[in-house]
């Protein structure tokens, strides 16, 4: 894994709570969209699990954001999911379905999720890298597409997506998707790797709270640690990186 001296900082913009940061991120997002719709016409979005996107995805399902974008044109994918049914309460998938897809004008078709009822776990990988290949019309033995627009968290831990630390997942550089083991939660998690997030048009961390506060300053003030520190892996080849936090997930950077 890389170790040593710190990389540049990305741009970090800086909000007084969740709720506003919520409300920037609902602005981001919309701006995208109608960029990459004007001039792709089409959106393709990779969603993200966890309390500060539902915020993010409740606002862009209301008034006014609802009616700033055009709907039939935004492609859905996932940048990781549990290894649990889509009706769970912890599914990635139930979740931006509750909150926003499921209130706005989408065909089935513009949803493209991890098969987790898959009985074979790698199998079901490979299918969504071949879902996305087929979508964005590449091989899936090639060089990742780009999506518009990437949402990534992170964790107090310092993870990213379903890249966990010391996590096989961590040192992936061919594989888009992986199942990923994560022997620390006794589990699996299917995660998009590093390989393809980087390719992002515009990749988006969105970090809210004081328990992220210490990760977040080793992330990019510490230095590069990837196997420790997954989200440092990611730092888009051609596109832009922007985090977004709020002042108590903030409260140890540097200024």
């Amino acid at each position: 894994m890389a170790t040593g001296l710190t990389q540049p900082r990305p741009k970090v913009q800086r909000y007084a709570n969740a709720e506003i940061l919520s409300r920037g991120a609902a602005e981001k997002f919309t701006q995208c969209a109608r960029d990459a719709i004007a001039h792709r016409e089409k959106f393709t979005v990779v969603l993200s699990g966890g309390a500060t996107p539902q915020q993010l995805y409740r606002l862009l399902a209301s008034e006014p954001f609802r009616n700033d974008i055009d709907w039939s044109r935004v492609e859905f994918f996932w940048g990781d999911e549990r290894t649990v049914p889509i009706d769970h309460p912890d599914s990635n998938f139930r979740l931006a379905y509750r909150a926003m897809i499921g209130k706005l004008p989408c065909a089935e078709t513009q949803i493209h999720r991890y098969k987790v009822e898959s009985e074979d776990r790698s199998e079901a990988a490979q299918d969504y890298q071949r879902e996305i290949a087929r979508y964005f019309e590449h091989s899936a033995d090639g060089k990742p597409p780009a999506f518009d627009l990437i949402l990534l968290g992170l964790g107090p831990d310092g993870h990213t997506a379903s890249l966990f630390p010391h996590t096989e997942a961590v040192g992936e550089n061919k594989r888009w998707v992986v199942c990923n083991p994560v022997p620390q939660l006794k589990t699996d998690r299917f995660t998009l790797t590093a390989h393809i997030l980087n390719c992002g048009r515009t990749v988006l961390f969105l970090v809210a709270g004081e328990d992220k506060a210490e990760a977040l300053h080793a992330v990019l003030d510490g230095p590069t640690d990837t196997g420790r520190f997954p989200a440092q892996l990611i730092h888009p080849s051609a596109g832009q990186l922007i985090w977004l936090v709020d002042e108590a997930a903030a409260s140890q950077l540097a200024e």
